[in-house]
């Protein structure tokens, strides 16, 4: 078969499509309990951090994750509860679409629902520089121990490009450049307020 011709194309780029999704398919085969189990751990992090609970390895994680976290699903939602210096807090996984990707974090939230406790982010594909600034320790601290009013948040648009750090007024500052990515932030958490709202006002008390 000469290599000019139609047919031969065809079938060298079929065996070479073959051989790539077989080793694709082979990779996804052998990394996907690897893959399961570190989600996982981001998760726990994720939640651990949120309600203000530190640890310094993995391993560490891990323990104190099932040592002082209980989770009960209530209407089919996961909700993580914990007692943290002596305070009950609750935490939920929410989920959104960004302004390139699918956002996951955890909010968690102080009984009365007058605060969050804190927020975190177990994955996010936004662009690095802008939206994926959402995972610095700045953006995230705006919502350490942030009242909420009204039941929600509000995004401030313009502000000193550092953070709001008034933890009284119930406002964050979106990050410059990133304004789409910081809405969707702003409109998951109020969504998962509100979720949180039903929640706690109703199995939880």
């Amino acid at each position: 078969m000469k290599k000019e011709s139609k047919l031969y194309v065809v079938i060298f780029t079929f065996v070479i499509s073959f051989v790539f999704v077989f080793i694709l398919a082979l990779a996804n085969e052998l990394t996907k309990e690897k893959v399961k189990i570190n989600e996982e751990l981001f998760q726990r992090k994720a939640i651990l951090s949120a309600m203000g609970i530190e640890f310094k390895t993995d391993k560490e994680a891990y323990k104190l994750f099932d040592e002082k976290v209980k989770v009960e699903k209530i209407k089919d939602i996961d909700v993580y509860k914990s007692n943290v210096n002596g305070e009950d807090v609750y935490a939920v996984v929410f989920v959104g679409n960004g302004l390139w990707s699918t956002i996951r974090g955890v909010l968690a939230v102080n009984k009365d629902l007058t605060r969050i406790i804190g927020i975190d982010f177990i994955s996010q594909s936004e662009t690095p520089g802008l939206g994926g600034r959402i995972e610095e320790a700045w953006f995230k601290g705006q919502f350490r121990f942030e009242r909420i009013k009204d039941g929600k948040i509000k995004m401030i648009i313009g502000g000193t490009g550092k953070g709001d750090f008034n933890h009284e007024n119930g406002e964050f500052e979106a990050i410059t450049g990133a304004t789409r990515t910081s809405e969707a932030v702003a409109a998951m958490l109020n969504k998962y307020l509100s979720i949180l709202k039903n929640l706690l006002g109703g199995e939880l008390r």
